[in-house]
């Protein structure tokens, strides 16, 4: 086990900043143009994998009860990392959208690459913040999503996603033999819907309509308005729609996560609309020590939906006996996603191995594939 005292030390806290050393090549690939403007997602994608085949796995935990004062160099980097991505997308509009030796591909090129950040760093990092109860960094989850257009994401996470996962409410459990294309349509549709229910139906416990402004969709729509006009004052319309590139580019990446996460599994339905609480076993975990650098811990997702407010230096690694593991880290995984033979030819024989080990005594696995149970209460 990783000690308090270990874990304090700005040096074990130094791999999980390489994250921003992502930030320049977006910058070299707008100056340069060319292949240069591949360079964000060829390290953030491809690099990672192959960091991941050289330093394998980390299969060792800290400990669990560190106190807050000692994860001071964790904390900073997800609060440093809103004004850098701010400054980083807003200064590329300005830029790029006056760049006369790029082309027309070569600006696409670039915000797809800022996009690749925006989302594989920018929203696992709202993410983190999300889930903190201090309203400092809750607001800097707030930044970071507006600055995709994908506010609601908070609610529907916080909500629905994590009391919810594994049963017909929860939009972002995939289904079994339900491939990227077709979760992915789904899934923008009912998460929006989803999340702006879940927060009527807060507001109507208090006797309040959903137009109380205490509903947080006008702060998320308010900080939306306020990102679109930035982008359309530094670019034009020009800087719009490389603006809504990269926020499109961002939420493909997230919901690609999302579609790993928990593809075919499942809490157990025990009657009359009750299912069984969530288990470490109800995620996919992975310990790939380089891309859990990269995405602080997010692959330690089994712990994460056991321990929903533990920060990420902390969360712990599951055992096979206790969660079902990827074969590989998520630059990979998400890859073998956008294939769905492939993508079911090594994960669909696994999802039937967990449902073997963890649920034998049930054989008719119908209503679970389609997710027709009946809703949870």
């Amino acid at each position: 086990m990783t000690t308090s005292n270990t874990l304090a030390r700005w040096q074990s806290a130094l791999p999980f900043w390489m994250s921003f050393a992502l930030l320049p090549l977006v910058w070299i690939g707008a100056v340069y143009g060319g292949w240069t403007v591949f360079l964000a997602p060829l390290v953030t994608w491809y690099l990672f994998a192959v960091l991941d085949g050289v330093f394998g796995l980390n299969l060792d935990n800290a400990d669990p009860l560190t106190d807050e004062d000692d994860l001071i160099w964790y904390t900073a980097l997800t609060s440093a990392w809103v004004p850098l991505q701010f400054v980083t997308l807003y200064g590329l509009i300005w830029y790029v959208t006056r760049a006369s030796h790029l082309t027309g591909l070569e600006k696409f090129g670039a915000f797809f690459g800022m996009g690749v950040l925006t989302g594989t760093v920018g929203i696992n990092y709202s993410h983190e913040l999300m889930h903190q109860k201090n309203r400092v960094e809750r607001w800097l989850a707030d930044i970071l999503l507006s600055m995709v257009l994908y506010s609601h994401f908070r609610s529907e996470h916080l909500l629905v996603h994590h009391r919810f996962v594994g049963t017909p409410r929860d939009p972002v459990t995939a289904r079994y033999n339900e491939g990227f294309h077709l979760f992915y349509p789904r899934v923008l549709k009912q998460s929006w819907h989803s999340s702006f229910r879940a927060e009527q139906e807060m507001l109507a416990r208090k006797d309040l309509p959903w137009s109380d402004l205490s509903n947080p969709f006008f702060r998320y729509w308010g900080l939306q308005a306020v990102m679109l006009l930035l982008a359309m004052l530094l670019g034009g319309w020009g800087g719009l729609v490389l603006f809504l590139v990269q926020a499109g580019v961002a939420i493909w990446q997230l919901e690609l996560v999302n579609y790993v996460e928990h593809y075919g599994l499942t809490r157990k339905y025990l009657g009359d609309g009750k299912y069984e609480h969530v288990q470490p076993r109800h995620s996919w975990n992975a310990s790939q020590k380089a891309s859990n650098w990269l995405l602080i811990n997010l692959q330690r997702h089994s712990d994460h939906h056991y321990k929903p407010n533990r920060r990420f230096p902390l969360l712990q690694h599951h055992a096979e006996g206790d969660a079902p593991q990827l074969p590989y880290g998520y630059p990979v995984m998400t890859v073998a996603a956008m294939i769905p033979p492939l993508w079911r030819r090594v994960m669909n024989p696994r999802v039937r191995g967990w449902r073997q080990k963890y649920y034998p005594e049930i054989t008719n696995w119908a209503s679970y594939n389609k997710s027709s149970n009946p809703m949870p209460k």
